[in-house]
């Protein structure tokens, strides 16, 4: 899927969204303290400072599938407990932890539904597990601009619509189907600003995710027509991309 770059070049394409958002998500949360917490999928650390900074590095876990992002992680945060794992496998015993995190995962999850239950399983009966997708369904997503022009072009691109809790109130349903209890649901905006079109235009052809698969599978007059059309989408320069998430906190029973 093209996630294992380094957190720079992750930054770069996604974490001037994924920062923000981890601020306003863990402020939402309200984590009281003394509480023990798992990110799952915690990625270069976005949401994991948030734990961090509330709770002090010996009260935060962290599952990570990438190499790179596991490195960086724990050189970021010296003596962080970060595993490398899946969320369908989280090498943690049962109640092992108060509140369990994932932003920005549930939607590429083969199995949302297993891996929420997994989440619920490392989380003490009475304990919160959380998370939060973009609202790529909705177009509010981050990457709406390169995706409608993606599918102006091309009818049969992947996109990242159809991905599991991307459409409202869709991630409220996984959290029920995996069992949690007393669901709750809301949104959280966040934007980030572009100087020049170039700037944005770069950041996809760095790898990352399914857009930047997508992007290096084109050929280069396809990759041309493709920035052209974004140009046609996107408003003047400087500008600021918008983006909405939907998020949602179940109670383990």
């Amino acid at each position: 899927m093209g996630f294992e770059v380094t957190p720079e070049v992750y930054f770069r394409f996604m974490g001037r969204f994924s920062e923000p958002l981890a601020a306003r998500f863990a402020a939402a949360l309200e984590i009281p303290a003394g509480a023990r917490a798992l990110d799952v999928g915690c990625g270069p650390g976005a949401l994991t400072a948030q734990l961090v900074a509330r709770l002090g590095v010996d009260a935060v876990s962290a599952v990570e599938p990438s190499e790179s992002f596991v490195a960086a992680v724990r050189t970021r945060f010296p003596g962080l407990r970060v595993l490398a794992g899946v969320a369908a496998s989280l090498p943690l015993p049962d109640d092992a932890v108060d509140l369990t995190v994932a932003q920005l995962v549930v939607h590429f999850l083969p199995d949302p539904v297993a891996g929420l239950t997994e989440m619920a399983r490392v989380t003490r009966p009475g304990g919160v597990v959380a998370a939060n997708v973009w609202d790529h369904a909705g177009n509010g997503g981050p990457l709406d601009a390169f995706w409608r022009a993606a599918h102006d072009l091309d009818p049969d691109a992947p996109g990242e619509a159809a991905l599991p809790g991307t459409r409202e109130g869709h991630l409220a349903e996984l959290f029920r189907a995996a069992g949690l209890r007393a669901v709750g649901s809301w949104s959280e905006s966040v934007g980030a600003r572009y100087e020049t079109v170039d700037e944005w235009w770069a950041t996809f052809t760095l790898g990352v995710g399914p857009a930047g698969a997508y992007v290096a599978a084109l050929g280069d007059a396809e990759r041309d027509a493709l920035r052209a059309r974004c140009v046609e989408l996107l408003p003047a320069a400087p500008f600021e991309i918008p983006a909405v998430a939907w998020c949602a906190r179940g109670t383990v029973a």
